[in-house]
């Protein structure tokens, strides 16, 4: 059985109604463009968004097409696990939070501003280009990958050939976005992308609910019989099973999520569009109510996809369940073949694509401004470079990015890379969040702390990974004919993430030891940074409150 028959073909008018969507999301996109070549403008829109609709845009960042798919399919194949993810999903927005206001103070554009607090040099700006593209590039495969399988099964093809096609076409069309609508246009279509897709998935979410009498029992109960394993669908060990192990990978998992999701690079530099610390963390407060409202409705879906469509039908198309969402769409009033199906179905599908769009350029535009930023304008050229030019080598950054991504993601076509997701994930637990939590909190820490919490964290990260079941040693595995593994665990965070924390400790207290420890006037001001902002930004909020 095909996902085309599973779906029921694709009419001509959703089709239509599809790229109308594409054509008008990225009209918007290079209408709202940057108007000139301002670094401020390009990186940050010039900080012109309101907290609430930088909330709106920081949330579009943080739901990816992994949430969106990849969490209903794990409620609707894994029930209690896949409710612990959406919750650990949520939950990591916590530590976005407690870090959105004294980044904010501490940084510029991007995650080499922040390192570079307490560490000067063009060390700082390396080791942040290079945590930059590791964390973004595996991010951005993934994304790639589903989506060009996901947008293949919309238009009714299943072959590697088609599908790879979709991936290029994503990517150009990703590349598009970013090159032309900088921070403000891929600002602006993240919020298009949260209002579009969190409406949708109320409405689907309320077909469910109406299926069942909104009766949430019946749909539990539903649920459980359609997984196939009604005994154990509301209890923990279904996705990565009930050894020790699988206790462990299940803890990891939530941990790395908790810890990881809300540091990655994109995320920082949508915190860094706010005005000030004060609507850095307004915004925050906004993306918590926003996104939880959305996995509350992502967790209805994934049980309306266990109980309509069912566990086998879900797993024909897809044994991770990506497809789950799509399916039970198809099978929602009526299917495609009538006007209420098809009208819900090119809505989800219009939902997921632009999901995929806007977080992908959202991340292209990070790693692109690691690049420019960080790498060519901070270490590079350290004698400085014109606005003009630093915007013309992130529009090169962009472009290079887009197709070593594009790339990447073709030649992973075929092989199992869902677990790039949760590897990027790791490594910004692993990399980003010690390197930013001793930054910001602790005036001890100097060089070659974060050269050992960076590149500890990367290496440590990569190397459990490289050795892990995910990668060797499974049938579900990227190279399931052969088996080099030793590390046990699918996710290395239980490991990598204290060990980060550690290797950071260390190497700055070697480093004081030696007598090349952190200088206090510079530790100071640093903090005092960290605290109030800039001088302008405390004046900016000043006359903010008195209004």
């Amino acid at each position: 059985m095909t996902a085309v028959s599973l779906l029921g073909g694709t009419p001509t008018a959703v089709l239509v109604a599809f790229l109308l969507f594409v054509g008008g999301s990225l009209l918007l996109c290079v209408l709202v463009g940057p108007e000139g070549d301002q670094v401020s403008d390009f990186y940050t829109a010039n900080r012109s968004l309101t907290p609430f609709q930088n909330g709106l845009a920081l949330s579009g960042d943080y739901i990816s097409a992994a949430t969106l798919l990849g969490t209903t399919g794990i409620v609707a194949l894994a029930g209690y696990d896949g409710f612990a993810l959406a919750l650990s999903t949520v939950l990591g927005l916590g530590v976005l939070l407690v870090l959105a206001q004294p980044m904010r103070n501490a940084g510029c554009y991007t995650l080499g501003d922040i390192l570079q607090l307490r560490a000067a040099g063009p060390a700082a700006r390396i080791a942040a280009a290079v945590v930059t593209l590791a964390v973004s590039l595996p991010f951005l495969v993934v994304q790639l990958s589903g989506a060009g399988s996901a947008t293949a099964l919309l238009l009714g093809y299943t072959s590697d050939g088609a599908q790879q096609f979709c991936i290029a076409l994503i990517g150009v069309l990703m590349v598009c976005y970013t090159l032309f609508g900088g921070m403000k246009g891929t600002g602006v279509m993240q919020i298009v992308k949260v209002l579009l897709t969190l409406g949708t998935v109320v409405a689907v979410a309320v077909g469910v609910l109406s299926r069942f009498d909104w009766n949430l029992g019946s749909l539990l109960t539903a649920a459980g019989t359609g997984s196939g394993r009604p005994a154990a669908f509301l209890e923990p060990g279904l996705q990565f099973g009930a050894t020790a192990e699988g206790r462990l990978d299940f803890i990891g998992l939530q941990l790395t999520v908790v810890l990881g999701a809300a540091c990655m690079p994109h995320m920082i530099m949508r915190v860094s569009a706010a005005p000030n610390g004060a609507s850095a963390r307004r915004s925050s407060r906004y993306a918590v109510a926003i996104v939880g409202a959305f996995l509350l409705g992502v967790t209805v879906l994934g049980l309306g996809a266990a109980a309509i469509v069912g566990d086998r039908v879900i797993a024909a198309v897809n044994p991770n369940g990506q497809a789950s969402l799509l399916l039970l769409a198809a099978s929602l009033h009526g299917g495609v073949g009538t006007t209420a199906g098809s009208a819900l179905f090119t809505t989800v599908a219009c939902a997921v694509f632009v999901t995929v769009l806007a977080v992908v350029a959202g991340i292209t535009l990070a790693a692109a401004a690691g690049l420019a930023h960080d790498l060519v304008a901070g270490a590079l050229r350290r004698e400085g470079m014109s606005q003009g030019a630093e915007v013309r080598a992130v529009r090169w950054s962009v472009a290079a990015v887009g197709a070593v991504g594009i790339l990447l993601a073709i030649a992973a076509q075929g092989y199992n890379v869902q677990f790039l997701s949760s590897l990027a994930v790791a490594l910004a637990a692993s990399a980003v969040l010690p390197a930013l939590v001793f930054s910001l909190f602790w005036p001890r820490y100097n060089r070659t702390g974060l050269l050992w919490t960076v590149y500890g964290g990367l290496l440590l990260t990569i190397g459990l990974q490289l050795f892990s079941p995910t990668v060797s040693g499974s049938p579900v595995a990227l190279f399931p004919g052969v088996d080099f593994h030793w590390f046990p665990l699918q996710t290395p965070g239980l490991v990598s993430v204290p060990a980060a924390f550690l290797l950071g400790w260390i190497g700055t207290v070697r480093a004081e030891r030696a007598g090349d420890g952190a200088d206090p006037r510079v530790a100071a001001e640093a903090t005092a940074r960290v605290l109030l902002g800039t001088e302008d930004e405390q004046q900016e909020e000043l006359v903010g409150s008195a209004r």
